[in-house]
Formats: C-alpha cells, structure tokens, sequence
C-alpha cells in the first residue's frame, strides 16, 4: 500500500503533468507573467462553468473575500454575520476593513450557519452576510437569501470549499455554489478541489457594476493606468497559476466525483459504528427523492470528509491514527469567538452549543482525488479498531 497522504497533489500532477508541463513553459517562453493570455482564458472558462456572469482572478482566497467587501462599499462599523465554526480568513478580512464582525452558531447536521441565529443576530447596522460553503456542502442559500432580501443585506458567499458544488432551490432551480449571493470568493490554495500550485484566488457576481468596481479594486483602484479611480489594493493572479487552473478545470467534476466515491466507501464501512456520524448530505438536485451521496446531484463535492466522534474519544483517535501513518485534522479545534484575536463581550457561550459541541467530535479524515480501496480499508479498519475497543 502506497503512504497515506491528506492531500495528494504528486499523484493528481501525474495524471495532468504532460498539460501542466506544456502549459507553464509556454507561460515562460512568452513572459507574459502578469495578467497574460492564461489568466483571461481561465476567466473565461470558469465563467462558465459556473454560469456566472463575471469572475475577477485574485492573488488568494483571502484577498478575495476582502475585495469583495471592498466592493460593496462597506464601512466601518458596519456590522457582517458570519459562521463561528469555521477558518479565521473569514473573519479576519472583516476586522481589516474595521468591520464589525458578528458570529453566530452553526447547524449539527450539515455545519453551516443557522439561518435562525442569522435572524437573532440582526441589527439596523447589520449590512451583509457570510455563508461559508463549509467542508464542500452549501449553506442553506434559500432561507438565506430570503432573509438577506427582506432586511436589505448583502449576501457574500465564503466559496473556498465548495466549488464545483450545486445548491437546488426550494422552487426547483439548481445552481453552482459562488453564483448565489450578491457575489462570492474562493481560494485556488494547492489543497482545495480546484487548487494552482501556489496562491490563487477569485470573485464571482452577476452584477455588473460590482464587477466594474471590483476589477479596479484588484489592481490599485486603476481602470487607466495611473488614473486610481477607487482605494485598491495589488491582487492578482499570475499566469503560471491560471496554466495550472485551466488544465484542472476541465477535470474539476471527475475530482469531485472521485471525493463523493471515497466517501460513499467510508460511509459504508462507518454505516453500523457506533460512536461515529457520518457527514450528512442535504438535499438533492437530481430530482431524486434521497439522502445519499450522488455524482449527479453534486451537492457535496467534500473538500473534507469530517466525522464526528461521541463518545470523548476525539483527540485520542487523532493519536492512534497519527501512530498508524493515517493523517488527519481537527478543522476547527477553537471557536472564532473564543480565538484572542476576535474575543468579544457581546458573545456569550449559551448562543454556540452546536459549535462548542463540533470542536470537540470533528475530526478530518485524508480525503483527495488519488484514495485507493487499499487505504481506505486500512483507514476504516484503524478508525473502527480503536472506537469499538
């Protein structure tokens, strides 16, 4: 059996190399490093895919979701509501603009925010809202946009871990995760479902005067050079990057489904386990009346397979399977509203107990597009082992 990785980038690179290869030293034979050919080509391309009118490359994730802030015309002390169990870039952009974040809880089932605690959480200065797309699944986008419309708040989607994703609406419409909101960010980080070899990001909007803005944003606030129209900031995805993005485009769907395989095995194998719940998928966009994991539906594309473990037992498996040669992560193991940085009198424990309860019973198992039976056998079989004993 071939070691166990969390993420296997040297075994996806195999499958694409000749592409890559071609790609980049094509990049390097025209020097069009900076905003060249390949940049405005995977624009394209993923415009397309997504079926959204405008996606903006960026320098990262994080820049991504500042510079859609930024874009927006947010101000200082404007309040944000955001998910409390999720990674620190969320939060941490809205600090940097001299926002005012607002955390709220999560749902057990599926680890999104909760569109109640959205509701409680809501102030006259309330401005936006952040869904994070947690672990592949999508936040529950019609009660959110419908709450987001009768308050008059902007809706920025945290697509980082979702891309690929589809969300159904209640009324039968299916979309991609990122073309929900008023506009979107993800990250193109090596480890996501559709990572470069280094930093990337994007904004996605159908709206195109925040496009407009946007685009000025990511380059220093210029439309004509040296003519600085708007505050900006130097965000941008280099050409090198956007080579490696459009060769795994065209394979994001077959990554996606080789995730859902990978689950749906280690689903099988955790199905009579005590002591263990696995993920839950919600919803469907097939018109299938279940609750499974389906390459057709695609409405879980598993950036992380997450358990959860009930039984006090959590940080103990970590261990044994650290000892076995099995990776593995905690995501999150601290609140955001208990990190120093974001602490607040306004929070108070009793508004978290499904997150308090999460960071304690989560844990991350190797998920990527390279699992074999062999490994996921061995893993099952380690994981299972060490709760029943």
């Amino acid at each position: 059996m071939k070691k166990i990785q969390m993420v296997d980038l040297k075994g996806q690179y195999a499958q694409i190399k000749e592409q890559v290869d071609s790609s980049i030293h094509n990049v390097i034979n025209s020097t069009a490093f900076i905003n060249g050919p390949e940049v405005h080509s995977f624009q394209k391309e993923l415009e397309e895919y997504l079926d959204v009118k405008h996606v903006i490359p960026c320098a990262n994730g994080t820049d991504a979701l500042q510079i859609a802030m930024m874009g927006l015309g947010l101000e200082p002390g404007d309040e944000v509501i955001t998910a409390d169990f999720t990674f620190a870039a969320t939060v941490e952009v809205i600090a940097l603009l001299r926002l005012t974040p607002v955390l709220v809880d999560v749902q057990l089932d599926s680890f999104n925010i909760d569109p109640e605690a959205i509701k409680k959480a809501i102030t006259p200065k309330t401005k936006a809202i952040v869904p994070v797309h947690l672990f592949g699944q999508s936040a529950n986008m019609d009660e959110i946009m419908a709450i987001a419309k009768e308050h008059n708040l902007y809706v920025i989607e945290d697509n980082a871990q979702g891309i690929g994703a589809n969300y159904k609406f209640d009324n039968g419409k299916v979309a991609k995760t990122g073309a929900i909101g008023h506009v979107a960010s993800t990250s193109f980080f090596p480890s996501k479902n559709l990572g470069c070899y280094g930093d990337g990001g994007a904004i996605f909007t159908n709206d195109d005067d925040l496009a407009h803005t946007i685009r000025g944003v990511v380059n220093h606030g210029m439309y004509k050079r040296y003519h600085h129209d708007v505050v900006g900031v130097n965000s941008r995805l280099d050409s090198i990057q956007a080579a490696v993005l459009r060769a795994k485009l065209p394979n994001l769907d077959t990554y996606n489904n080789a995730r859902r395989a990978a689950a749906r095995k280690y689903n099988k194998a955790f199905e009579e386990i005590d002591n263990i719940i696995t993920p839950n998928v919600k919803g469907n966009s097939c018109g299938t009346n279940h609750n499974t994991i389906c390459d057709t539906c695609n409405c879980h594309v598993f950036h992380q397979y997450t358990l959860r473990i009930t039984n006090g037992k959590r940080d103990a498996l970590a261990q044994h399977l650290n000892d076995n040669g099995i990776p593995c992560g905690v995501y999150y193991p601290i609140p955001l509203h208990s990190q120093k940085a974001y602490k607040d009198d306004r929070y108070n424990e009793a508004d978290f107990p499904i997150t308090n309860q999460l960071i304690k019973e989560v844990i991350s198992l190797p998920m990527h597009t390279e699992l074999d039976d062999d490994q996921i056998d061995f893993i099952t079989k380690t994981v299972i082992d060490f709760v029943t004993k």
